[in-house]
């Protein structure tokens, strides 16, 4: 088993230095309005004047500082350092505080609202590039945003944090995250998206208040997002923290079940670990529900009219590998190793693009290649599936 996981770590530092991030660096650099370019198609064909988004440009500052820190490779640095600074000069309000959502192609303010997803982000750049290179203004920058969401989007009286607000911090009719999501004030997604960078700021900033919202943040995924009937996590909550959503997503199911392990783990409270790794693994076998033996992990299930979203998307293929390696690596678990390697077996077959670079965003149920959905854009990035093999190179090479 541990010649198959070392094996496997370092064929995805392959992937991950040969493919991915070269990728990245030679189509998606901006040298003329500053950051990245906002979309490539799923046919390769560069837009140069689409806006640009939030995410990606904090997920890009995410995977090239932890490509940096793990590599010490200046060029990864280089990438990390020209997001930081589009982040911090372009996308940081100045005057209301927070990540704004979108700016043109030129780098000038599109979508002033405040997602909370998107500063979370935000925040998990810029405290991985304070790991990676001990630069103050990273950090303070991280503290800056942790203060936003906690002052604006943090529910005092009911507990949790509401989706987006307007820029200037007050209440919007839509809150949606994507065109995709119901228009409900609390999300499993943002509450995950936040734990995830908190965990990290958390790691370099070892303050009271946020090791206790990370702590509020566990008991919510347990006490309130967890589906006590099925061990999935519920999507899509109002106010009083009422179910509204009847969606299975297996991607975030295991996703979650790591990240979730990965915050508890960091806080080093042994009593907390006991209570909630059995619902780590809970979760984590739920998800399996969705996965299917040479074919990856299945998208999502609708419990009401039963319908069945079979493609295979290219995070959640990245998020089940980790998943399952980190039920091998904290619990022995060999049978989720097993499932590991088949679905690495499956990205490596179907989704990677060996001719161009990057992964395409899905193999649809019938098999086929999608290229309607962007090989780069607002939501492709090269994060979960560059966290991918970094979390396999960590753990074990």
């Amino acid at each position: 088993m541990k010649q198959t996981v070392s094996v496997l770590a370092s064929e995805m530092e392959e992937v991950l230095t040969c493919n991915i991030l070269p990728y990245w660096m030679n189509k998606m650099v901006d040298k003329v309005n500053g950051g990245f370019y906002g979309r490539i198609t799923g046919t390769e064909q560069l837009m140069p004047e689409a806006k640009k988004g939030a995410i990606l440009n904090a997920r890009m500052l995410w995977t090239y500082s932890a490509a940096y820190r793990l590599l010490k490779r200046e060029e990864y640095l280089e990438m990390a350092t020209r997001a930081k600074r589009m982040i911090i000069d372009s996308f940081y309000d100045k005057e209301f505080g927070g990540i704004y959502w979108s700016l043109t192609y030129k780098g000038e303010p599109l979508d002033t609202k405040k997602q909370i997803y998107a500063i979370g982000f935000a925040i998990y750049g810029l405290s991985e590039y304070y790991r990676a290179t001990s630069d103050a203004e990273a950090l303070t920058y991280a503290i800056h945003l942790f203060e936003s969401i906690e002052a604006h989007s943090f529910d005092v009286d009911k507990n949790g944090y509401c989706e987006a607000l307007t820029r200037e911090w007050g209440e919007m009719a839509d809150m949606r995250l994507s065109d995709k999501d119901a228009n409900e004030r609390k999300t499993m997604n943002t509450h995950l998206h936040i734990l995830e960078p908190y965990t990290n700021l958390y790691r370099v900033w070892k303050d009271k208040r946020l090791e206790k919202q990370l702590r509020n943040l566990i008991s919510l995924f347990t006490d309130k997002i967890l589906n006590k009937d099925n061990d999935h996590l519920q999507l899509f909550f109002n106010d009083d923290w009422e179910n509204k959503s009847h969606i299975i997503s297996y991607g975030h199911d295991i996703e979650a079940s790591w990240l979730i392990h990965e915050t508890v783990l960091e806080l080093g409270d042994k009593a907390l670990l006991a209570t909630v790794e059995p619902l780590v693994r809970q979760i984590a076998c739920a998800a399996a529900e969705g996965f299917t033996p040479s074919a990856g992990m299945i998208y999502e299930r609708n419990l009401d009219n039963g319908h069945l979203d079979a493609d295979r998307h290219w995070w959640v293929q990245a998020e089940t590998v980790v998943g399952y390696l980190n039920l091998y690596q904290h619990f022995g678990d060999e049978e989720a190793l097993s499932k590991a390697v088949d679905c690495w077996i499956f990205i490596k077959s179907h989704l990677i693009d060996r001719e161009n670079g990057e992964w395409f965003w899905s193999i649809r149920a019938d098999g086929t290649v999608n290229r309607e959905d962007d090989k780069a854009g607002f939501w492709k990035c090269p994060y979960h599936n560059g966290r991918m093999c970094m979390e396999a190179m960590e753990r074990f090479l």
